[in-house]
């Protein structure tokens, strides 16, 4: 209901209102600031370089070429939108909101969660069977690229890191939408974020959290409908399928004006397959339905539609053959820069890199500057060029330096990772 999570936002009436504003150190002062700390955090993530990359990397379908395809900075501003109306209605924290939300994907790997799966898999010691803990998930890596990779200037020049508020970083972490849940609530107590060892299974800590959660899923599961369809991956067959799940999960047949569980006709979900539509009116159920009791939370009817929904993504758009060639295509891509690198951490030990890389121009300036920057490779040179930032790899450690190349790959765009491939393989 419209207000009813007033008594429950993030602000400092929240007994939780200190923890949620703490920062590992304090930002610099400006002298005239207008902005409240999840303005402040807002405006960080929105300028940091990895958010800027998001424009450059897939969401679910590759293409460079085509400006009408869903990239991933595009699905993080329909996440963002999404979310600041469902805060806006329900009374929360639409600061706080929007900064979770604009910052939830900036650990998000090259090539969609395609490429999150590739770079899982070449880690190496890895546990056998399906369930063996991911080593690399984006979640995660979105809060690691917060604490430790991204940096913006200070007054002085300093490359410092963006030394996000604790609800925003919970936040980041938090937001996998992947586990159907009819309503979630915020977890009771803070953690230490790092502890999180699979995506989804850990409540965020704010209310606000728990709506960019929720968001997420809304904002995929209507757009990529749409990008499936531009792309002629849906035929006429699974065209009626999907109206046959609208149908049958929403209450609307051939003799029904709108489903059982509206009496307002406010929900037009199953008079058209219109991905507005279904947003829209996934956004309205919700709203209508939570609270600081029963959660942030769909009604039973919209709950079923989501989960049939997903099934019928997975089936029909996410596993089809074209994706399944893209996969063969990024994991040569990527598994090549891989290894490419990995080869260099002799090179790496010995401060020899350009050597190594030295056929590959833009590898070896990248790579390089990313080693200066995060690791012990030239702590002179780090000083000089103002990197604030701790040496969060070891270059004479095997585990480490492997970590520090996932993390290289993990923050390129499509293209770039495209044109290192075609650089490494040039004559």
């Amino acid at each position: 209901m419209k207000d009813s999570f007033i008594s429950v936002r993030t602000d400092e009436k929240n007994p939780a209102w200190e923890q949620c504003i703490k920062r590992e150190n304090s930002l610099y002062k400006r002298g005239n600031e207008i902005r409240s700390e999840f303005d402040r955090d807002y405006t960080r993530l929105l300028h940091c370089q990895a958010y800027r990359r998001l424009k450059h990397k897939t969401q679910v379908f590759f293409a460079p070429q085509n400006d009408h395809i869903c990239t991933r900075i595009e699905h993080v501003t329909h996440v963002a939108s999404v979310s600041s109306t469902i805060s806006r209605y329900l009374g929360l924290n639409r600061e706080l909101t929007e900064a979770i939300a604009i910052g939830h994907d900036i650990g998000h790997a090259p090539f969609g969660h395609t490429g999150e799966e590739i770079l899982n898999s070449l880690i190496s010691n890895q546990k056998e069977g399906l369930n063996a803990p991911k080593k690399f998930w984006h979640e995660r890596n979105s809060l690691f690229f917060a604490d430790f990779i991204e940096t913006l200037q200070d007054p002085e020049g300093n490359e410092k890191n963006l030394d996000l508020t604790y609800a925003v970083r919970d936040g980041l972490v938090c937001h996998c939408g992947e586990i159907d849940q009819q309503g979630i609530s915020p977890r009771k107590g803070a953690m230490d974020l790092y502890s999180i060892k699979r995506p989804g299974y850990v409540q965020p800590f704010t209310w606000e959290g728990c709506v960019v959660k929720i968001s997420d899923k809304i904002a995929f599961l209507g757009r990529d409908l749409e990008d499936a369809r531009a792309y002629h991956i849906i035929d006429m067959a699974c065209y009626r399928q999907l109206k046959e799940i609208v149908a049958g999960t929403l209450g609307f047949g051939p003799n029904k004006k709108h489903s059982d569980h509206t009496t307002s006709g406010v929900h037009r979900s199953g008079r058209a397959v219109n991905t507005t539509v279904l947003i829209n009116d996934m956004i309205v159920d919700l709203c209508e339905k939570s609270s600081p009791e029963t959660g942030i939370s769909f009604s039973e009817p919209y709950y079923n539609f989501i989960k049939e929904l997903k099934k019928f993504s997975f089936a029909c758009i996410y596993n089809n053959w074209r994706l399944v060639e893209f996969k063969r295509y990024a994991q040569e891509i990527l598994g090549c820069i891989y290894r490419m690198l990995m080869d260099g951490q002799i090179y790496a030990q010995k401060r020899r890199m350009e050597y190594h890389l030295r056929y590959t121009p833009t590898l070896c300036r990248t790579f390089i500057d990313w080693l200066i920057k995060y690791s012990n490779y030239d702590e002179a040179k780090k000083k000089i060029l103002r990197y604030c930032t701790p040496n969060v790899f070891d270059i004479d450690d095997l585990e480490s330096y492997e970590k520090c190349v996932i993390e290289f790959i993990s923050g390129m765009t499509d293209q770039f990772a495209i044109g290192i491939f075609q650089e490494i393989l040039s004559f």
